[in-house]
């Protein structure tokens, strides 16, 4: 059974304007890392939007329930902005059961070269095949509960809340 990942956007799939230094969506890198990271994982890839999270509204999530609810593989991972990756969490908990989803994001766009992305992305692939159903967050080598962490945003970390 192949992991189905979404991509919503997000720091990941960031490109960075030289001329005037504004981010701004072009495609998304999640191919790209994927071969950089030599995965050997049976996947596939679907961009259901480029959005920064804080952008991203009920309409955008309902999107992201129906392509959840609708996935023929119960192991998803889902890229995704960092601000509002928990708010999205929750609204999957609350209506896709049975199915391991993993929502993993960027503090530092892939282009710039020093992106801890590729290694989010390989860690949310991992956890995604050991996990058991529910919503998790893998950020940093480690995953944590959909309601059991928060973004720190003075150290750029996620981190556990109790």
């Amino acid at each position: 059974m192949a992991i189905s990942i979404f991509v919503t956007g997000g720091t990941f799939d960031k490109e960075y304007n030289e001329l005037n230094g504004s981010l701004f969506f072009k495609d998304t890198h999640v191919h790209d890392m994927l071969q950089l990271g030599r995965s050997k994982v049976d996947l596939k890839v679907q961009t259901l939007m480029l959005i920064d999270s804080l952008d991203m509204t009920n309409e955008h999530r309902k999107l992201l329930v129906d392509a959840c609810l609708k996935c023929v593989n119960d192991q998803i991972v889902l890229t995704h902005g960092t601000d509002t990756l928990t708010q999205t969490a929750e609204t999957l908990a609350e209506h896709v059961k049975h199915k391991t989803i993993v929502i993993t994001g960027a503090m530092i766009p892939y282009k710039f070269g020093s992106s801890d992305g590729l290694f989010n992305l390989g860690s949310a692939l991992a956890f995604a095949q050991t996990l058991q159903p529910g919503v998790y967050i893998a950020m940093n080598g480690r995953y944590y509960d959909w309601n059991n962490c928060r973004k720190n945003r003075e150290t750029g970390y996620f981190e556990e809340l109790s």
